[in-house]
C-alpha cells in the first residue's frame, strides 16, 4: 500500500494558534496510509519579484515540499475578513517565477477555525478565489467553517467528541477527492 503525502499549510504563525492545533488534530485523524506533513511558512522572506531568479533557500524548500505532495490542505485563520498576509506570501512564493508554479493540479482542501460564529467563511472564500486562479481543484463540499468553542479540542489536542465526526467526515471526503485527482 503506497503512502499518500498531503502538505498542510497553516496560515498562522501564532505559537498557540487554534489553526495549528486544528492541523495537528487533522493529522491524528488521518488513516495509516496518509501522512499530513506540516509546511513551514514563517521563515519565508516577503515576496519580491526581483528575487524570482535567485529564490531563497526557504522558498526552494517550500516549493519542493509542495511538489512532493499529492495534495494540499490549507488551514486558515481569518484576519480582517480575509486570509493572513503570511499565507498569501507563501502562495505567491510557490507560484513564482511565472510559469513555474508548484500549485497547479494539486487537489486542495480548505478548512479553518475562528472564535467568530461564521468561523473562517470569508477567508476561505477569498482563498478559494486564489486557488481557482492557481489551477488547484478544490473540494467544494462539505465546507468546514469551524467555530472555536470549549470542547473543540481535547486535552491531547485531538478533536473533541462533539465535533469529531464532522471533522473526520471532512477529512475523509477530502482524501477521497485527492484520490479522484491522482495520476
Amino acid at each position: 500500500m503506497s503512502q499518500t503525502k498531503i502538505a498542510v499549510v497553516v496560515g498562522s504563525l501564532r505559537r498557540d494558534s487554534f489553526n495549528k492545533t486544528l492541523a495537528g488534530a487533522l493529522a491524528k485523524l488521518a488513516p495509516a496510509d496518509v501522512t499530513l506533513v506540516p509546511v513551514e511558512i514563517g521563515d519565508l522572506p516577503l515576496y519580491n519579484q526581483d528575487d524570482d531568479a535567485n529564490q531563497a533557500p526557504s522558498v526552494k524548500r517550500l516549493k519542493a515540499e509542495i511538489a512532493a505532495a499529492q495534495g494540499v490542505i490549507f488551514v486558515t485563520p481569518e484576519y480582517n475578513r480575509s486570509i493572513p498576509g503570511v499565507l498569501k506570501n507563501a502562495i505567491d512564493h510557490a507560484s513564482r517565477p511565472y510559469g513555474q508554479s508548484v500549485w497547479g493540479g494539486k487537489p486542495a482542501g480548505v478548512i479553518g477555525v475562528s472564535v467568530g460564529a461564521i468561523g473562517t467563511a470569508l477567508a476561505q472564500q477569498h482563498l478559494r478565489n486564489i486557488l481557482a486562479y492557481l489551477d488547484m481543484p478544490t473540494l467544494g463540499q462539505p465546507e468546514a467553517f469551524v467555530q472555536m468553542k470549549e470542547g473543540l479540542f481535547d486535552a491531547d489536542g485531538a478533536i473533541g467528541a462533539a465535533s469529531r465526526d464532522f471533522v473526520k467526515g471532512w477529512l475523509d471526503r477530502y482524501l477521497a477527492f485527492v484520490k479522484t485527482h491522482a495520476g
